[in-house]
């Protein structure tokens, strides 16, 4: 998962691959919310603010802006402040990422839904 480009730009920086990978843990961990997944797929669909992004989740705006921190650390979101309001984005880079996660569980993924539901595969 590690190209030699991302560790020597580490290294280079006086990081050791061990504290790499703990930034990766720290990334990917970001998507185990399912908070932060709603929120990733509602900014999918365009940029919003917090509080509707609270109205529309259920949430509290706390809540909402705690996992909004969490995604812009991560790099998954952009804010913007228009007049009062502060805009999330999805960061166009994560918008292909989701795309491509999407892709990958319609097709190798679809047996855990089943197996959620106790569904048996065929033979």
């Amino acid at each position: 998962m590690i190209s030699k480009n991302i560790l020597h730009s580490c290294h280079a920086e006086g990081f050791k691959e061990g504290e790499l990978y703990d930034a990766y843990k720290i990334f990917f961990g970001t998507l185990v919310s399912e908070s932060r997944l709603k929120i990733i797929n509602l900014l999918q669909k365009g940029k919003k603010n917090v509080g509707e992004l609270a109205h529309a989740l259920s949430m509290d705006q706390t809540a909402v802006s705690h996992d909004l921190a969490r995604l812009k650390q991560c790099g998954f979101v952009h804010a913007t402040r228009e007049g009062k309001f502060v805009y999330y984005s999805l960061n166009n880079d994560i918008h292909a990422l989701m795309n491509l996660i999407e892709k990958h569980m319609g097709k190798h993924c679809i047996h855990i839904l089943h197996s959620m539901k106790g569904v048996k595969e065929g033979p």
